[in-house]
Order: structure tokens, then C-alpha cells, then sequence
């Protein structure tokens, strides 16, 4: 299927006390999104930290979203897994929930083959009426979605996308040649969202967007309009702040910088975690650079 997402969509942090999820900081942020532009958000995304999550958490912090949202943009629920059918589970939870659609990373450790990720995308399409969207990203799960595979799963009837972060853009190159027509390509990788696009791409699932979702929305907007010129200089503006917010792992670095722009986004849940000192201060010098109001 195509027309799904097109925009703008951010890979929300989940913001936590010590004793559960802040669903008003959470709130918070969510309008900061659809106040900025943001197409789409995407809720328990690996941004979320959703392994630290129990599911009684998980449930609430999808329906909070959904109920913030209030149709206001989009709502994308991760619910993929490494058990199929905990991950169906997620699915038809993240449907009944009132989700626009779902994100379905591949299974991670176990490594099962191309013919098992075909199998475990089949099970969940065939589980759910809402999209799905196929997220590849071998460097956290260690298998990697290859364009003939994508090409498959690209025929299953409520395939709305990959999010390809594989960071191989001859890879990227051939699965957009592959499933053109049949669904669409998403950027999940912040420092290649312009080729991306330039390549199909309708749209990028941004960490850095949680930062700056106005920026984020402004290229993509200039690069689907065609206007590579804008979209390059956009891109050069916020590269430097998407290499801050991968100097630790994500998403440690956008956590701290959610709380340096006055939000109450708290810390990741171990084994993550916080900022060390010196990438503090880089990130926020790169946050100032761009313009941001560093306010701690």
C-alpha cells in the first residue's frame, strides 16, 4: 500500500520518574510536536526505550499518546519483536488502542533467515488491519532485511513502508527499486534522511526531531518539493546536531537534550545510562549552534 506517511515523524523518547511513566511531560512534548509541524509520532519505538517497559506501561503510554494526539497527526505504535507471537500481541493491542498504524522492527538475536522475516512479517500483516511498517536495523538487531525480502513483504496487503536504518545506501538504492509502487521507503537514520528522500523516500522517522521537529519538517518539506538547494542547506544546518545526538548511543544523548531544552524527559532505565559530562557539553553546544534555548 502507499499514501501512509508522508512528512515529518518523530521517534518519541518516553520521559520516566522513578516510579512509572510522566504521562505529563509526555503530553508536554507531544504538543511541542504537533505545535512544530510533526506529521506523525511513533510511540514505543527503540527511542522509547520500550524493553525497559512493563506492559502495563506500555499500554498506558499508547493510549495516552493516542488520547493527547487526539487525531491531531498520526500515531505509530513499535510493536515489533524476537518472539512472533508476543509481537503479534503488540499488534492487535496497538489496533484495538485506536494506533494509525504499527513498526515492526525485525526479530533481534535470534538471527532467523530471510525466509523467517518474510514469515514473521506475514503473521503479523495477517493479524492486524492497520499498516505496517517494516523497520531494518542491523546494527542493534544483527540480521539485516535485504531488498529481495523487503520486495516480498512488499506484496502483503497492509505493507506501508520499511524504515530503513541500515545505513547502506546501495542497500537503500535497490530495496527503493524493488518496492516502488508497492509501498513506500522511510528514512530511519537521521544523518541520511536528504539521500533518502532524494532516493523515493516520503518520509524519515527522526530522533533529532524530538530536538528540533520544525527543522526536521522544514527539510523534508524542501526535499519533497523538489527543492534541493533548501534541503541541502537544512541538512547542512542540522547534521552537526544529529552527530551530537548519536554520541552515545540513542537514546541517551536526545534524553539529555530534552532535558536541556526545559522538558522533563528524566533518565533512560538501565543498563542505559546518563549523558557523560563531556558529551553533555557538546551536545548542548551543538544545540545552541542551531538555535536552540539551552536552558540548564
Amino acid at each position: 500500500m502507499t499514501g501512509f506517511l508522508k512528512g515529518s515523524a518523530t521517534a518519541m523518547i518516553t520521559p520516566f520518574t522513578e516510579t512509572g511513566v510522566d504521562l505529563d511531560a509526555f503530553g508536554e512534548m507531544i504538543d511541542y510536536q504537533i505545535e512544530n509541524g510533526t506529521d506523525a509520532l511513533v510511540v514505543l519505538g527503540t527511542t522509547g526505550e520500550p524493553a525497559t517497559m512493563t506492559e502495563e506501561e506500555k499500554e498506558l503510554t499508547i493510549g495516552y499518546a493516542i488520547k493527547r494526539a487526539a487525531g491531531r497527526v498520526k500515531v505509530i505504535v513499535g510493536a515489533g519483536g524476537n518472539c512472533t507471537e508476543r509481537a503479534v500481541s503488540a499488534c492487535r493491542r496497538a489496533e484495538a488502542l485506536g494506533a494509525d498504524g504499527v513498526l515492526c522492527v525485525t526479530p533481534y538475536y535470534n538471527k532467523c533467515t530471510q525466509r523467517g522475516l518474510f514469515e514473521y512479517y506475514k503473521d503479523l500483516s495477517d493479524a492486524i488491519g492497520i499498516p505496517l511498517i517494516a523497520y531494518n536495523v542491523p546494527g542493534r538487531t544483527g540480521v539485516n532485511l535485504l531488498p529481495e525480502t523487503m520486495a516480498q513483504i512488499a506484496e502483503l496487503e497492509n505493507t506501508a513502508g520499511i524504515k530503513e536504518a541500515s545505513g547502506n545506501m546501495a542497500q537503500v538504492m535497490e530495496t527503493a527499486r524493488l518496492i516502488r509502487g508497492k509501498c513506500e521507503l522511510y528514512s530511519g537514520e537521521d544523518a541520511l534522511n536528504l539521500p533518502i528522500l532524494a532516493a523515493g523516500g516520503t518520509a524519515v522517522i527522526s530522533v533529532v526531531s524530538n530536538l528540533a521537529p520544525a527543522g526536521v519538517k522544514a527539510l523534508v518539506s524542501a526535499a519533497l518539493e523538489g527543492d534541493l538547494a533548501r534541503a541541502n542547506a537544512l541538512a547542512d544546518d542540522l547534521l552537526p546536531l544529529a552527530k551530537a545526538c548519536f554520541c552515545e548511543v540513542n537514546p541517551i544523548p536526545v534524553k539529555e537534550g530534552m532535558n536541556l531544552l526545559g522538558f522533563r524527559a528524566g533518565l533512560p532505565r538501565k543498563p542505559l545510562t546518563r549523558l557523560e559530562e563531556a558529551h553533555r557539553a557538546l551536545l548542548a553546544q551543538a544545540m545552541r549552534a542551531y538555535g536552540l534555548e539551552v536552558r540548564s
